[in-house]
């Protein structure tokens, strides 16, 4: 039997790989169908991401994920802004086996640049600053950035086109570089200068109200190893 947390880890998932989207409604009874439990473990599970502040419920209407305002979109860049360099700040000088997983990260997240699935591109860019935090051996910092990953992942779908993925990637292997060396302070640096620019990204009018369907909720969360 799935558990409440994997239904949760699935959510988080789906919406780190924009298989989910801002304002898609998710259905107790579809999700209890899917995974194959009942609707009280469904509604346990949403009750934690609401708690994390992934989804939320509307009154007469049921469980959807949450469409982050512009102001909360700054607001994400601004934890980040704080966050990520300060992590870099406490790092010290990693181990060369830590600078090749990052390399190796950045590397993969060329090739995905280059296909076509736009999800996947989503994903790896995101990881890159998990990925991090995990080399860095901070467990609840890990925890941290899977969490404003995700929900990076939501505001950059309402406010910001994926046009500059090579610039994100670029910037990645900057700071990849930069620790390599030893130079943590130019590391924190890039970090920030890389955040400010995807804060800047940033734009009103490029929300769009977007209609839920069963069959997308459907390709979303299916498991495919439960």
């Amino acid at each position: 039997m799935v558990s409440k947390s994997r239904i949760a880890q699935r959510v988080v998932e789906s919406i780190l790989s924009r298989r989910l989207r801002p304002g898609e409604r998710l259905g107790e009874q579809e999700l209890a169908d899917l995974f194959e439990v009942s609707r009280t473990q469904v509604r346990e599970a949403l009750m934690q991401l609401q708690a994390r502040g992934f989804v939320e419920v509307r009154a007469r209407s049921g469980w959807y994920v949450v469409e982050p305002s512009f102001e909360e979109a700054r607001e994400t860049y601004a934890a980040r802004r704080v966050i990520e360099p300060g992590m870099l700040r406490d790092a010290g000088k990693p181990l060369q086996a830590i600078v090749r997983k990052l390399r190796q990260h950045v590397a993969d997240e060329r090739k995905a640049i280059a296909t076509a699935d736009a999800g996947q591109r989503s994903v790896m860019l995101a990881d890159f600053h998990v990925c991090l935090a995990e080399c860095l051996g901070n467990r609840f910092l890990t925890n941290v950035m899977v969490e404003l990953s995700a929900r990076t992942t939501l505001v950059s779908a309402l406010y910001q086109t994926t046009a500059a993925a090579q610039d994100s990637n670029d910037d990645h292997a900057r700071i990849v570089a930069a620790l390599a060396k030893g130079d943590t302070a130019q590391a924190e640096q890039l970090m920030r200068e890389h955040i400010d620019t995807l804060a800047a990204r940033l734009d009103e009018s490029l929300v769009t109200k977007r209609i839920s369907a069963r069959d997308r909720l459907r390709a979303a969360l299916v498991p495919g190893d439960a």
